[in-house]
Formats: C-alpha cells, structure tokens, sequence
C-alpha cells in the first residue's frame, strides 16, 4: 500500500501502569523486534502499520479486503501524565489494556484503567482487550489466571496472555481489537461516535459500513 492508498485509519490506544511493556509490545506488532532496554514513554509516541481486513461477519460487507492503516498510540503510564494521556481517549475507536503479569498492583489498577475509559472514551462500554504481558517470565508470574480471566468476564472483554519479548499472542490480541472495531462500525447506524477522518474519501461510504447490518443502535 502506498501512503494514501487505505480505506479507513483506525486509532488505537495502549494504556496501562509504567513498566508493564507496552511500548515493547506496540514495538513488537509494527516491526516484530523486542528492544529490552527499558526506555519510559513521555506523553505520548505512536507507531503505524498497514493491515488488510476481512470480514468474519456474514453479514458484513463482502469483496475485497479494507485496507486499514493503523495508529497505535503508546501512552505514558506515570500519574503525572493522567491529564495528558486521558485527553486523547476520546479520539481511539479502540484500547489495548496492558498489566505485567510478575506485578500484582499493574494487575489490580486494571480496575482504575477501566473506570478512566468509562468515563473519558467514545462511549462507556469501549472495545477494550485485556493483555496480560511478560508471560514469557512464567517462574516470574505473581498474577493468577484465573483471576484475570474472572476479571475480563466481569467487564465483558477478550483476554490474551502476551510476550512482548518472543510475540506470543501479540498480533492475535491486536487483530481481535480490530475486529471489535469494524464489526462495530458494521452495525451501528449512529456513526457519530466515529472520529472525523476515519473514513477516507475513496473507501466506504456510511451507508456501505451499515449495509446488512442488523440496523441496531452502536452498543453504547
């Protein structure tokens, strides 16, 4: 694909405590490389890849794949950059929910993460994955799984066990958010909630993303 050449730009927004591996994680997705030094994100970095996407829905518009070109914005996880990083949650259709899986208070904050995307997202139920990163530090692990799967039912979201280090999962975790979030442009006749740009002049029109769509509202 040449720079112009995609149909839709999707935003996407990894949050999580500091340390938890979510710069090496987006680093892992875009250029399949593990850096190990340890380097604490400012504000806000973002890095780019460009997919093909087909629909898994039956019902979703058929034919060519779309061609997405994805943002993956890596935010800072100290308290002192809250103000700045919660300021562009309303602009991401979608969020990677980072913890590290060898520190129970990264895993406990998980809750005070989902309070803040309730509050600061497009709507109060986002597309949200839940990625329990550093699996690969198994003799490590300070989190129990069953205790993060009982969490991601409770708030009704997808969970992957990640390693930014080796790629476990990583491409499967993104790929699923991606999902979520062309599934939920598929069915919403509300496209309000859909930031400007999304869409590019030459891709889809509205009336394509919501065609044989079950003409529900967005699940809001």
């Amino acid at each position: 694909m040449s720079d112009g050449d995609y149909d839709y730009l999707i935003k996407f927004l990894a949050l999580g405590d500091s340390g938890v591996g979510k710069t090496s994680f987006l680093y892992q997705y875009t250029d399949t490389k593990f850096n190990s030094k340890f380097i604490t994100t400012v504000g806000i970095d973002f890095r780019e890849k460009r997919v093909v996407y087909k629909s898994t829905n039956p019902d979703g518009p058929s034919g060519r794949g779309q061609k997405i070109h994805m943002q993956l914005w890596d935010t800072a996880g100290q308290e002192r950059f809250r103000s700045l990083t919660t300021a562009f949650f309303r602009d991401a259709m979608g969020f990677l929910l980072l913890f590290d899986l060898t520190n129970e208070q990264s895993f406990l904050n998980v809750r005070n993460w989902m309070s803040q995307l309730q509050i600061h997202a497009y709507c109060e139920s986002p597309d949200v994955v839940l990625c329990g990163n550093k699996c690969d530090l198994s003799d490590q692990r300070a989190v129990r799984e069953d205790e993060v799967r009982e969490l991601a039912e409770k708030y009704g979201i997808p969970y992957f066990e990640t390693s930014a280090a080796n790629g476990q999962n990583v491409n499967q975790a993104v790929d699923v958010l991606l999902d979520l979030i062309m599934k939920r442009m598929e069915r919403c006749v509300d496209k309000s909630w859909i930031p400007d740009g999304t869409v590019r002049v030459n891709g889809p029109t509205n009336a394509d993303l919501s065609e044989g769509s079950d003409r529900s509202k967005c699940a809001c």
